[in-house]
């Protein structure tokens, strides 16, 4: 395994959940919104294990969580993060907002319908960070069955979903969902408001007028 490894957070849990992530398997993770189900997405199927698992439509792209700015920059095309997501990232990561944004050239992972862009967020938890500095970026969906109130500990998440998930517990996760903005057009656009106000991001980059 490659990637920096941040003190304090490893322990059994984390290293057979990281084994688990390179095997192509879902696992499940503390976030600082709920808990999640995450794949590597460079494994051949994990995607399309993960959205069977969760009965989750693939209409319904898959976010990726990143352990850094510099590996969301990595995945965003076609000159890494424009300024605007840079802005974003560099006042409100880590934390709970998603920036949609054009994907890199040549990422062909699997999220869902949309194949040229890629929704990202640098989480404010150190374990979904950890495995992201270890394993890679992860793709990513709150810990429920599609439809279903999401996961907000580790017990609910093992009585929702067999034992070949590996969860990684961290407590309860309880938080707001993230926020979500689209930088696809000439403005921002609020997909959905969530952890972090709208207010504040229009306050980072302005509304496009």
């Amino acid at each position: 395994m490659t990637g920096r490894r941040r003190a304090g957070v490893r322990g059994p849990d984390l290293g057979a959940a990281a084994a688990a992530l390179e095997a192509g398997a879902v696992v499940a993770i503390p976030t600082d919104t709920v808990y999640g189900l995450a794949v590597d997405p460079t494994r051949r199927g994990a995607t399309d294990a993960l959205f069977a698992l969760k009965s989750r439509p693939e209409t319904l792209d898959l976010p990726v969580l990143v352990g850094s700015i510099e590996q969301a920059d990595a995945l965003a095309g076609p000159a890494g993060l424009s300024p605007s997501a840079r802005r974003l990232a560099l006042e409100l990561w880590p934390g709970a907002l998603t920036v949609v944004v054009p994907r890199r050239g040549g990422l062909g992972w699997s999220l869902g319908a949309h194949n040229q862009t890629i929704g990202l967020r640098l989480p404010d938890h150190a374990v979904a960070r950890a495995l992201c500095d270890e394993v890679g970026a992860l793709a990513t969906t709150s810990a429920n069955v599609h439809g279903a109130p999401p996961c907000t500990d580790a017990d609910a998440v093992r009585r929702a979903f067999p034992p070949s998930v590996v969860v990684v517990d961290g407590g309860r996760c309880a938080g707001a969902p993230s926020t979500v903005v689209s930088l696809l057009g000439d403005a921002p656009e609020c997909l959905r408001e969530g952890a972090v106000a709208w207010s504040d991001v229009v306050a980072v980059i302005g509304d496009g007028d």
